[in-house]
């Protein structure tokens, strides 16, 4: 396929460029657009200047915009911390491959995207993709290779966006700046990705945008805090000399006074005296609060603006339930970055991997790059009580999303697995065969007959319920069981089998506690088929059970079944039918 690859179009009718997929085109050069030097446009910044940045960065210069972002990054060491949280947040969570469907070539396909993934470059080429989160877009080269007839990325070269500049028509498509002018982008050669903060064109989404005016309001707060720490961070240092004191002795003193800021050492006459006076000492508020006070507001401005919350990052009261809940706030965002990143390797990545060995997939469905977080055991623990309530009442799940939400991968016909272990007698033991002296089995009584009949009618029934309803489902399930609950035993089986022919006691017994029982259990099942009528998903189903459970009315068919238990109890024992009143 490699040979006829100046000759094929990608997924959207694009002509392929073969000698540009394997070597850098946005490389960076000595004399060129493309140079590594970069402009500090945030020294001297002044409200006037910012304003005009974030302008000339909507109208199609955005080099000084993205060179801000660049040194904001760098020199807060808040903005850093934050960022850097959100971004490490989605690079290490865990990825799987999703086939587009079971059939051999899709899966083969998908098989091929998870061999890629098994890199240990992998979490750094994903950070630097999340460049996009601050500056609104980044964009990665692919640089392709071919070995044993595959063509596979060998790396993903991040690319400085000041490379860049955006169709001035659209404002989305990026073209790559070059001593030729601007050249729109190779079909799979860049991974281009939007990280979406607020709706509109890509430059304006960045979350160094709305930062930059708390990071400029910052720096001057700060640079005033200094200042303010040189002159009155150490006492006033003042020099009292007496009056007729010599020129020659004033000198000295002022000299003392003047040292004793950095040698904290002085030798005047004991005739002088240097008096150390505490700045601000009497007022209400310690030297420099408000500077203080200014640099931690404008830090919890920006903790919202990158991580949604501040409970997590700084340090304010609220306790462990404020913090949980400024948590789930975080882990919202981190969802969101997570579903956008997942969407566009499936788009840049995926196809190109697939595409360019495999050719376009029959079905026209691409495997897909699952980004999902590791489960809590205690979340699988729950995840399984779920299961084990929800199936039996008729909800179909498939194996593999269950599998694929435990961490646990298909296995092959030899593959070894595990299984419920089996009680096996010892060799010998129990057996009449090979142990002529054990005692022979006895046939079933015509009462045990009647019983396993009954059991087997039962689990039959059951059975056949496993696609219904749930209405269907307690229907039938309950109307059988309840035969099973309120079965005589012993002498009084004997003699319910010795009557003589006619209606059985027990049997209208039944009928008469069952006349009314779907009323009676409505307040049992209700609550249910509400919910799995209002729910989409599984996922949905299990996390709102507990409140179709606590809904839940059971007194009446707990009072229904001790009732009609201890009625066909004395129907067994007496033979005779008991009736209500």
């Amino acid at each position: 396929m490699a040979n006829d690859l100046p000759y094929l179009v990608d997924h959207l009718n694009r002509p392929l460029n073969k000698a540009a997929l394997t070597k850098e085109v946005a490389a960076p050069v000595l004399m060129g657009v493309r140079s590594i030097m970069t402009g500090h446009p945030a020294m001297g910044l002044t409200p006037q200047r910012l304003g005009a940045i974030l302008r000339g960065s909507e109208n199609g210069d955005a080099i000084s915009y993205l060179e801000l972002a660049e040194q904001m990054e760098e020199n807060d060491l808040h903005y850093r911390s934050v960022l850097g949280t959100r971004k490490f947040a989605v690079t290490q969570l865990k990825m799987t491959v999703e086939p587009a469907s079971d059939s051999a070539d899709d899966l083969a396909n998908a098989q091929l995207v998870t061999d890629w993934l098994k890199r240990d470059e992998l979490e750094e080429e994903l950070f630097d993709i999340q460049d996009a989160v601050g500056k609104g877009f980044s964009l990665t080269e692919i640089v392709w290779e071919t070995s044993a007839k595959q063509w596979m990325p060998k790396r993903l070269e991040w690319r400085d966006p000041r490379w860049f500049i955006f169709d001035r028509i659209d404002g989305v498509t990026p073209l790559l700046r070059d001593v030729a002018g601007f050249l729109p982008l190779d079909p799979y050669k860049f991974i281009v990705h939007r990280s979406k903060s607020k709706s509109g064109l890509p430059i304006r989404g960045g979350l160094a945008r709305p930062v930059a005016w708390a990071w400029m309001f910052k720096n001057f707060s700060v640079k005033d805090w200094v200042a303010f720490a040189e002159v009155f961070g150490m006492p006033l240092r003042v020099g009292k000399y007496e009056v007729g004191e010599t020129e020659d002795n004033i000198r000295k003193l002022t000299a003392a006074v003047a040292n004793m800021g950095s040698d904290a050492a002085a030798v005047i006459a004991k005739s002088m005296d240097i008096e150390f006076v505490d700045a601000g000492k009497g007022s209400g508020a310690a030297p420099g609060e408000v500077y203080k006070q200014l640099a931690d507001f404008l830090d919890q401005q920006t903790s919202k603006a990158v991580l949604g919350q501040t409970a997590t990052t700084d340090a304010i009261s609220g306790g462990h339930a404020v913090g949980k809940t400024h948590n789930e706030v975080r882990g919202d965002l981190k969802r969101a970055d997570m579903r956008q990143l997942q969407a566009t390797l499936n788009r840049d990545l995926v196809t190109g991997i697939v595409f360019l060995n495999r050719g376009a997939p029959a079905s026209g469905v691409y495997p897909r790059i699952i980004i999902d977080e590791e489960d809590d055991p205690l979340e699988v623990g729950a995840m399984g009580n779920a299961l084990a309530q929800l199936v039996p009442l008729g909800l179909r799940v498939k194996v593999a999303d269950v599998r694929q939400r435990m961490g646990f991968a298909d296995p092959t016909d030899e593959d070894e697995v595990l299984a419920p272990a089996a009680a096996q007698p010892k060799p010998g033991e129990g057996d009449p065969e090979a142990d002529p002296t054990a005692p022979k089995p006895e046939g079933p009584s015509e009462s045990q007959e009647a019983q396993g009949a009954e059991e087997d009618d039962a689990a039959q029934a059951l059975s056949r319920v496993a696609d219904a309803n749930p209405r269907e489902i307690v229907d039938t399930a309950f109307s059988r069981l309840s035969r099973l609950l309120m079965r005589p035993s012993g002498a009084a089986a004997a003699a319910s089998l010795a009557s003589p022919a006619g209606p059985d006691p027990i049997d209208r017994a039944i009928e008469d506690a069952l006349s009314e029982w779907k009323a009676i259990a409505e307040p049992l099942v209700g609550p249910v088929e509400d919910l799995v009528a209002s729910c989409s998903s599984l996922e949905e189903v299990r996390d709102r059970l507990a409140e179709a459970i606590d809904r839940m009315g059971v007194d009446d068919i707990a009072q229904l079944l001790a009732q009609a238990g201890f009625k066909a109890r004395l129907a067994g024992v007496a033979g005779v039918e008991i009736h209500e009143g």
